[in-house]
């Protein structure tokens, strides 16, 4: 499945969407793996505190990152799931813990932009760009640098 469409309009991009802190961010779909509902998250003695734990998905162990603490923002409440997005990096497999998961959506390539200047400095260290959607700012991450802990 390629994340990049040719349309007559242009080249069309794949965006996996997911709220974090209130915030809409969106992930290249050729990035995401898997979208599952973490369980039995071990934690790691002495990982710092971005990295939830460790947990076993099909046979694969897999590092859980909590991006609520990757972006500075505060625990979720008690109570509310979390859901996880599964990505690989040089084959390695994390599951970003994400508050809710959204649609995916297809966004003309020529509309996303660079970061804005009045982004949140903790955001824009982790987003590749930006897409104005009605009404809300979708921030894309980067996942290469989600991953550089």
């Amino acid at each position: 499945m390629s994340s990049k469409m040719q349309t007559a309009e242009g080249a069309m991009v794949e965006y996996v969407t997911a709220m974090i802190g209130g915030q809409l961010f969106g992930l290249p779909i050729s990035r995401v793996q898997d979208v599952f509902m973490p369980e039995r998250v071990t934690r790691v003695p002495l990982a710092s505190r971005e990295i939830a734990g460790v947990l076993n998905l099909r046979g694969r162990i897999v590092t859980v990152i909590d991006m609520r603490a990757r972006l500075g923002l505060p625990k979720a409440e008690a109570g509310k799931a979390p859901m996880a997005v599964g990505v690989d990096l040089r084959g390695e497999s994390y599951g970003l813990l994400i508050d809710q998961i959204g649609e995916v959506l297809r966004l003309p390539e020529d509309g996303k932009e660079d970061n804005p200047v009045n982004l949140d400095p903790r955001m824009a260290k982790l987003a590749g760009g930006v897409h104005r959607l009605d009404g809300q700012l979708m921030v894309v991450l980067d996942v290469d640098r989600v991953l550089e802990l």
